[in-house]
């Protein structure tokens, strides 16, 4: 299943907000899988110094990765379909799916 990364800006964002999102992420994907359309929340990254939070999220396509975001009422700035490089086969996925709200 395609992956898609989920990029926020978050200005002033604490440990604590930064652990809401996660959770709401993961509670928001949860109960769209439950539902029956089946998406996973994988990880966060969050840059300082940029104020960006990175989510990635496995899901057949970007506007159930969309729905689940507004669902959950987290902003964010843009969703794209991206490689995930844990260290194992890159996958011969393009990366040609870019989709901005």
């Amino acid at each position: 299943m395609p992956i898609y990364m989920v990029e926020r800006v978050l200005p002033g964002a604490t440990l604590r907000s930064l652990e809401a999102i996660r959770r709401a992420a993961g509670e928001a994907c949860q109960a769209s899988t439950m539902s029956g359309r089946s998406i996973r929340y994988l990880r966060s990254t969050f840059t300082p110094g940029e104020s960006r939070c990175r989510c990635l999220f496995e899901a057949a396509g970007a506007d159930l990765v969309r729905e689940v975001n507004e669902v959950a009422e987290l902003p964010y700035s843009r969703i794209v379909l991206a490689l995930d490089l844990d260290g194992g086969q890159l996958s011969a996925t393009p990366v040609t799916d870019k989709t901005d709200p």
